[in-house]
């Protein structure tokens, strides 16, 4: 049996996925997608209220004086906020990868699924009921917020008559999202804690310290790295579940370890960045367009796109009204609402 006859005898759906995926694009997205990042990133780290020229910033990384004001202005405030950024980008892009990948629903994402919105309820909670809470603290409450958020969306979302759609479950992360959001602000009012809280709300990586890079980056690994583990399987589910039971897919745990990867990277981006929409919805959507629907490597892409946009994100925020900040997450939201809404119309031409 030669090689051509068992070509032509793989399955027409992994016949149709190698055709439709970009290697080369895809490298190229790699490559000078890493390039922008590190550049984008130096430029975060030399633009704000301190003007500091990119040859300071290189001396800073590079030769540190803690004698310096420049230099410790660097190490102390601008790093750790570009990185965080990076991260977080990162975090919320490969999240929404994921779960539109699980469910074939081009609305899905940790903002629109009321993953996010979980996760800011569950911090409110601890400020409210538990003051005092260590950084580790919050993003254990962060971490369940996010799982009860998704529980109850797909909870709901499974209720309803005829199954779960994408548009039921984005209907019902619309609601839940909203009714958590009203009841952290009913929370921090009531408990006095609205200052506290605000940060989340909002949305951004200002005053982000060397100590949150610490705790998010181990768990950022972990659900990285099982992203990208399940890439492939994930590719094969977005076919559809019949498809991928065909194929000899564990869907069940497939699907199990992804909401794992799902809950670490959202739990961890809202514990350090709060709620920051749209990143994990327009970021996956963009990858998939460039380079096919190979997940192995829409989720490394969709890694370097969404930490590159938050990056820029955060200068913009920077700059459109200085010396004030604008909030974070205003400017993705301008990106994301409009997107959204191009989205949901053309979901009603099928996906």
């Amino acid at each position: 049996m030669g090689a051509v006859e068992l070509k032509q005898r793989k399955p027409p759906q992994e016949r149709q996925q190698r055709v439709a995926s970009r290697p080369f694009v895809a490298s190229c997205i790699l490559i000078g997608g890493l390039v922008a990042l590190v550049l984008g990133i130096g430029a975060s780290i030399s633009l704000g209220a301190a003007d500091i020229d990119l040859k300071t910033v290189w001396a800073a990384v590079f030769q540190y004086d803690p004698e310096q004001t420049s230099h410790q202005i660097i190490h102390e405030l601008r790093m750790p906020r570009a990185l965080a950024a990076a991260l977080v980008g990162a975090f919320l892009a490969v999240s929404g990868a994921i779960m539109q990948g699980m469910t074939r629903n081009p609305l899905a994402s940790p903002s629109i699924m009321g993953v996010t919105a979980g996760s800011t309820f569950m911090i409110a909670i601890a400020f409210a009921f538990f003051p005092g809470t260590s950084y580790i603290g919050l993003m254990l409450w962060s971490f369940a917020g996010a799982g009860m958020g998704a529980a109850l969306v797909f909870a709901i979302g499974s209720l309803s008559r005829g199954g779960v759609t994408p548009v039921k479950l984005a209907l019902a992360g619309t609601a839940v999202g909203s009714l958590l959001s009203a009841l952290s602000s009913a929370i921090a009012i009531h408990y006095r804690v609205a200052q506290d809280i605000s940060f989340w709300y909002a949305g951004g990586v200002a005053g982000v310290q060397w100590v949150s890079i610490k705790l998010i980056v181990p768990v950022a690994i972990i659900g990285l790295c099982l992203a990208l583990m399940l890439a492939r399987s994930i590719t094969i589910l977005s076919l559809g579940e019949e498809v991928a039971k065909g194929l000899g897919q564990h869907t069940a745990l497939v699907k199990g370890l992804g909401t794992i990867a799902v809950l670490l990277l959202t739990g961890a981006a809202v514990s350090v960045a709060g709620n920051i929409g749209f990143i994990g919805l327009v970021i996956p959507h963009i990858t998939r367009f460039l380079v096919g629907v190979d997940y192995r490597w829409i989720m490394p892409c969709a890694a370097v796109l969404g930490g590159l946009l938050l990056v820029l994100a955060d200068i913009g925020a920077r700059l459109i009204n200085a010396p004030h900040e604008t909030p974070v997450g205003a400017i993705t939201a301008m990106i994301g609402v409009p997107f959204f809404l191009y989205l949901a119309r053309r979901e009603g031409r099928g996906w």
